[in-house]
């Protein structure tokens, strides 16, 4: 996936985030997906994409290579959300919740 949304981060600026800031963008845009699901659909699909977009650039950061699985884990669950929770029964407010601990330690 190239990084339509986060050129900046993408040419670098991630790497120079720690994993829970990292995470706590990531759950800044899955609060964003959670909030536009059922109001506007062109916005609830761009919050997506972005989400994944940042899980892939955590994905490649070789600071957390050992922590991959984990956090392939978790860009699965926001797809399986993305795509109503069929395979894993994943949904907007537990990852909403999932990542706002993140957020929160990003902020200390």
């Amino acid at each position: 996936m190239t990084a339509a949304f986060h050129p900046g981060l993408a040419a670098g600026g991630w790497g120079r985030l720690s994993l829970v800031q990292q995470l706590g963008n990531v759950g800044s845009e899955v609060s964003r997906a959670r909030r536009w699901k059922d109001k506007d659909a062109r916005l609830y699909d761009q919050a997506v994409i972005r989400a994944l977009e940042l899980l892939d650039l955590t994905l490649r950061d070789p600071r957390w290579s050992r922590r991959r699985k984990e956090l392939a884990r978790a860009r699965d669950m926001v797809c399986d959300a993305w795509l109503g929770g069929r395979e894993y029964g994943s949904d907007w407010p537990g990852l909403d919740r999932y990542f706002l601990h993140f957020a929160f330690a990003a902020r200390k």
